[in-house]
């Protein structure tokens, strides 16, 4: 599953690193009902899987899709991400997305960048009307998990594997076990990860942008 020629890789989430902001939590936040259920709390307790919870805010939507994809802007990109990922990839590092939201809001934050990136993500699609935006397990993926959908661990797993210089950077309670996996100067967190981290005592990078990762990864070369 992996290219033994790729010797750099950045393994890096989505929301809440590439983006400041989680696609999630503005569609709670300004889309739907006071009312709507706190689906949230039902990962944290254990009741539901972290995919069945996207799953459910999504589904939950009842605006017009160009309200949704109005919310794309205040994502909050990494503004420097097309600079950076070519300084990167001339430095020989690969870039390599993996996340448990949905590649629908992914790829068109995405689109009018030509930088070469690998994508592993649910995929979705929009319907509208009482089905809102349909998020789908990626059953055909080789990191298929019933729990989040796409196993970051997994994917990391196998650059580790393969003898590739791995880093890892992402912000989420489903980035804790990737980030385990790499070598502490090459594992970056911030939020929910760096907290879960600090409790374990293991050491990490901090970052609040992920301008902060690229940065650090190319000063390895100087």
């Amino acid at each position: 599953m992996i290219n033994n020629a790729l010797k750099r890789i950045l393994v890096t989430d989505f929301d809440g690193t590439l983006c400041r902001n989680e696609f999630y939590q503005l569609v709670r936040d300004r889309l739907l009902s006071p009312e709507t259920e706190n689906f949230w709390n039902d990962f944290v307790s254990g009741r539901t899987s972290h995919l069945g919870v996207l799953q459910s805010y999504f589904s939950a939507i009842r605006s017009e899709e160009a309200e949704v994809l109005a919310l794309l802007d205040d994502m909050a990109l990494e503004p420097r991400f097309a600079e950076l990922a070519t300084a990167l990839q001339q430095h020989g590092w690969s870039l390599v997305i993996a996340s448990a939201g949905c590649g629908w809001y992914i790829e068109r934050l995405l689109a009018t960048s030509e930088i070469p990136y690998t994508l592993h993500t649910n995929p979705g699609r929009w319907e509208g009307g009482e089905r809102g935006l349909v998020m789908e397990p990626p059953y055909d993926s080789p990191y298929y998990c019933p729990e989040h959908g796409i196993n970051k661990a997994a994917i990391v797993a196998d650059f580790v594997k393969s003898g590739a210089m791995t880093a890892f950077a992402g912000d989420g309670l489903t980035d804790v076990a990737a980030a385990k996996l790499v070598s502490e100067h090459l594992r970056f967190a911030r939020g929910d990860c760096a907290e879960a981290l600090a409790r374990e005592g293991l050491p990490f990078r901090s970052f609040e942008r992920w301008s902060e990762v690229a940065e650090a990864l190319l000063k390895l070369d100087g």
